[in-house]
């Protein structure tokens, strides 16, 4: 169980490439105790990078809909999306891109997206039975649909699917970007069915354990 386990420290990052993180010995002083970077997309690969090697930690990731290079070359770490990777003992899994809004690389229709969700889900289902949850932490692009997305921005509209992912999965964490948050009234933190999701655009510091 959770409570048996040594804590871990994730520094998670999205969307907006933040200067005072390319700062060396900011980064270090403010940062260096972190056990693994994680981003949820659309963020440069350099960047990533820096973060990662800066830092000395493993980086675990997915795609956003801005991130067409990651085709050609990726960041140098582990792509989450449609995968199970276990650190230090907790389970991270992830599901890449937004809501289909021009054609654009990783876009998925609702119907798309559940099909992925689906594949996710009987390890996810089987897992719950006898840990209470599917995954420590399940890393998301963009929002479930009604938690911190935009209904009325058709490229900002969170999935239904991950809805159901929440439902039959229980993930423990549910990180996300993709939604600005400039404006501080708009919330970062909801906890839907005993799943806390969390906006960490432009990043966050999270503690699990």
């Amino acid at each position: 169980m959770i409570s048996e386990q040594e804590a871990v420290k994730i520094l998670a990052v999205s969307d907006v490439v933040q200067p005072q993180l390319h700062n060396v010995d900011y980064l270090r002083q403010a940062y260096g105790g972190v056990d693994v970077l994680v981003s949820c997309g659309d963020l440069p690969i350099h960047y990533l990078d820096f973060l990662g090697t800066t830092l000395s930690v493993p980086l675990l990731f997915v795609r956003g809909n801005h991130d067409t290079s990651y085709a050609v070359s990726p960041p140098g770490g582990d792509n989450l999306h449609l995968r199970f990777v276990r650190y230090h003992g907790y389970l991270f899994a992830g599901l890449e891109g937004s809501i289909a809004y021009n054609k654009g690389p990783a876009q998925y229709t609702d119907q798309e997206m559940m099909v992925r969700v689906l594949r996710l889900l009987p390890r996810m289902m089987i897992r719950r039975l006898w840990a209470g949850y599917g995954v420590h932490v399940l890393v998301a692009h963009s929002p479930p649909r009604g938690i911190h997305d935009l209904p009325d921005d058709r490229a900002h509209r969170g999935f239904a699917a991950f809805r159901t992912l929440i439902r039959l999965g229980r993930p423990m964490y549910l990180l996300h970007g993709h939604v600005d948050t400039w404006d501080r009234r708009r919330t970062r933190q909801t906890v839907y069915l005993g799943t806390t999701v969390l906006n960490v655009n432009p990043y966050m510091l999270i503690d699990i354990g």
